[in-house]
């Protein structure tokens, strides 16, 4: 708007309008950033590792199934030492590919007695 008052050509309002944006553009980007929260959120997934949990559908790395569930959560599960493990077993959980989670089968003599489900 300014531009108009001492230009009448439309092309050079339209030049000068496009070089001022960029300029600022490019200029503010910085102090925003600076103000703006970057915070990196632990999503769920990752608050399960280590977890104890139980076998609710067999573990077959053959058929490729099974669900485990932890922290009230129901997963899909493969083990990591590509067994069977039964609907009912205690596992631990040992990293997440995806959405299964990897899992080993705890001994029934380490496994919680009462697995927070």
């Amino acid at each position: 708007m300014i531009v108009s008052i001492f230009v009448d050509n439309v092309a050079i309002q339209i030049g000068i309008f496009t070089i001022s944006s960029t300029l600022l553009l490019f200029c503010t980007r910085p102090f925003v950033k600076r103000f703006s929260k970057n915070d990196n959120v632990v999503t769920n997934a990752n608050s399960n590792i280590g977890k104890e949990g139980i076998v609710t559908k067999e573990i077959n790395p053959l058929k490729g199934v099974g669900q485990i569930k932890v922290n009230g959560e129901s997963w899909s599960a493969k083990s990591s030492e590509n067994i069977i493990i039964a609907e009912g077993e205690h596992i631990k959980v040992l990293k997440i590919d995806g959405v299964k989670a990897i899992v080993e089968k705890l001994n029934t003599k380490n496994a919680k007695e009462e697995t927070n489900i």
